[in-house]
């Protein structure tokens, strides 16, 4: 037989349930990129980056920060 302090546990906790689910941001994976040249000089190397992050399934600002 279940008590009257378990069940009002019970109900409470499947109330807030929800509002907790709904409350949490889906992880972003953050990657940084160190060059010793200039930025002009590097853009090249700078698009190739993107370009084999995309070709692994990453969308920036989306599924991957930059």
């Amino acid at each position: 037989m279940i008590g009257r302090r378990e069940l009002i546990v019970f109900f409470g906790g499947a109330a807030a349930w929800p509002l907790v689910a709904r409350g949490q941001q889906p992880f972003t994976p953050l990657v940084g990129l160190l060059s010793v040249a200039s930025s002009g000089a590097d853009a090249s190397s700078t698009a190739g980056f993107r370009q084999g992050l995309s070709e692994a399934g990453f969308v920036e600002g989306r599924t991957v920060a930059i």
